[in-house]
């Protein structure tokens, strides 16, 4: 048989380590269906919506630091991918998507299912370029892989169906893409500059993010060196909790009061690998240094008074030998010691009564996070799964989190999770899940038994869109439009062929995730849920104040007391901590 432009495509996934592609078929990419089922090695990940396979693709590609590949038919279905490509772009993770498109012949006529997705992908990609011809492969292929693996981010390559029949130029063997990993620090002024800065300052703190990957002893060393304090941004969580006597905890709209306040105190902070976006929380009138591999990052939310261009395990093994070692603790005593006291706290509020129903969340997280594997691999919803993940799952080095933590799209857990288990079978991944977005992603249980997916699902039911109810608050709004009048989520994954149980009590919940993760398959546990869970941000602004007090007039006015009364009970206990 001709050899033809799907087979050459397919031979340098292949010897570039790619083992599975997540897609949905269509009639514009039968010429690579068909090519991956003649060669029988790559395996084709079947889901039932493309925004699961961009999503999937995107967590393979953020647990490996490989290339992930996902794929789309012409018009609606390379469309669908659209949503999780701009996730995977967004948390600068490699990931290539082929997008079929319609006949050469047709384009710019209005032709059945037409779109111009080498325009629409252009904002969510560091590369989009459509194959006209046989002869621009396997170059533009190339290309496209090293631009995915070398710039961190999505890779489009558009291929109109007809091209993929077409018979491969003759050319050499193909060859490997792989991410280099070169050494890159500051010249020696900048860190010269850093280091004067650093030996002038008395409160010194550290806020690292996800670029600490791979740099956990050289972050340590340095909050050894410079006695500082750590906080940590959520995508830097895994990466930088663990094994950390300076850790301090998060800040930012989710983290919690000893993080905010160890940036409040300082007199200088260092920012390492984060381009932390929440302006508020970050320190007025204080030297700021902030390291980053991408020099056009710095600056982008605060004047930085030391850019330091590398990545942060080479610049800071620059940079330590210029720096004195501090002998003063007074500023890391006292935010270790209110970290403990914030810790308390928080772990005070997971505690729950006997019969307890609904359940808290807190609760429902702290449990999960006992009972979990010390490997395991932990997908959150965007909303409030990603609160109570951050304030009560316990990273370790061997764990992993993923989410939708700079994109922040819903319907993310489920679909991570595909992409999480699919490329580490044998590794227990657990999936957080609102019941909004499980509900929006709902066909995404069918991967899970089709492919045979042993996904552990968590489903926060509180009937609500409820971080959404949480910002209508904040902002003197009556919640409207936020109710989900939802099914039995447990009842749906036992037809769907899953493991099934719902939870109502409190007492019931531990067993319940037990025999969940001890079942060899799929398995959904359906917890009812605190609607009225309050997740007060470490830093209250007048606004906020003002906008919660006017929310509660406006809900008694408009006859909604009730709430306003289940939702003053059910957050004593946090205001009391705070």
């Amino acid at each position: 048989m001709t050899r033809t432009v799907a087979d050459a495509m397919l031979a340098t996934l292949k010897v570039s380590g790619v083992k599975r592609v997540f897609g949905l078929p269509g009639d514009s990419l039968n010429g690579f269906t068909d090519a991956m089922r003649r060669d029988g090695t790559i395996e084709w990940e079947h889901v039932r919506h493309e925004e699961a396979a961009a999503f999937a693709a995107a967590a393979q590609a953020a647990l490996t630091g490989e290339l992930a590949v996902c794929a789309g038919s012409c018009g609606p279905g390379n469309l669908h991918l659209i949503n999780g490509l701009f996730d995977a772009n967004r948390s600068r993770v490699p990931v290539l998507a082929i997008a079929a498109h319609i006949p050469r012949e047709e384009i710019g006529g209005g032709y059945f299912q037409e779109t111009h997705p080498e325009q629409l992908f252009r904002e969510c990609s560091v590369y989009c370029e459509m194959a006209s011809i046989a002869e621009q492969m396997p170059r533009m292929l190339e290309n496209a892989m090293r631009a995915a693996l070398q710039r961190g981010g999505v890779a489009v390559v558009v291929v109109p169906g007809e091209v993929f029949l077409e018979e491969a130029s003759d050319g050499p063997e193909p060859i490997a893409i792989r991410r280099a990993e070169p050494v890159v620090h500051p010249d020696r002024a900048a860190l010269t500059a850093a280091a004067q800065v650093l030996d002038d300052a008395n409160q010194v703190t550290i806020l690292a993010g996800a670029g600490c990957q791979g740099a956990h002893q050289q972050l340590i060393d340095l909050a050894s060196t410079l006695k500082a304090p750590v906080v940590h941004a959520f995508r830097g969580k895994e990466f930088v909790e663990y094994d950390n006597p300076y850790d301090v905890g998060m800040t930012g709209l989710i983290g919690f009061s000893s993080g905010y306040r160890a940036m409040e105190h300082c007199d200088t902070l260092i920012m390492l690998g984060t381009d932390f976006p929440y302006r508020p929380f970050l320190p007025d009138g204080v030297p700021i240094i902030q390291v980053d591999v991408r020099g056009e990052q710095i600056g982008h939310r605060i004047p930085v008074q030391v850019p330091l261009v590398g990545t942060v395990k080479d610049t800071v093994d620059a940079l330590l030998p210029l720096v004195k070692v501090k002998t003063d603790t007074a500023h890391l005593d006292r935010m270790t010691k209110h970290y403990r006291r914030a810790r308390e706290r928080l772990d005070g509020l997971a505690k729950p009564s006997r019969g307890e129903s609904p359940l808290h969340p807190q609760h429902i997280a702290a449990t999960v996070d006992l009972l979990a594997a010390d490997d395991a691999v932990f997908t959150a919803d965007v909303g409030t799964p990603c609160i109570w993940a951050a304030r009560y799952l316990h990273m370790n080095g061997r764990r992993r989190l993923v989410g939708s933590f700079t994109h922040g799209s819903m319907a993310n857990a489920l679909s991570h999770a595909i992409g999480a288990q699919a490329s580490f079978p044998a590794r227990q991944v657990v999936a957080l899940c609102g019941d909004g977005g499980l509900a929006m992603l709902l066909g995404e249980l069918i991967t899970l038994r089709q492919q045979q997916l042993p996904v552990k699902v968590v489903v926060f039911t509180n009937g609500s869109l409820s971080f959404v109810e949480l910002e209508m608050k904040a902002g003197g709004i009556v919640t409207y439009g936020t109710e989900l009048d939802n099914p039995d989520f447990a009842g749906i994954a036992r037809a769907t062929g899953l493991y099934g149980v719902h939870v109502e009590k409190s007492e019931e919940l531990a067993d319940a995730l037990k025999d969940a993760f001890a079942h060899d398959g799929p398995a959904l546990v359906d917890v009812r849920t605190s609607r009225y869970e309050m997740a007060l941000p470490p830093k209250l602004t007048l606004g906020q104040i003002k906008g919660f007090s006017l929310y509660a007039t406006r809900t008694i006015l408009s006859g909604e007391g009730r709430e306003l009364v289940e939702l003053t009970k059910s957050n004593l206990r946090q205001l009391e901590a705070e």
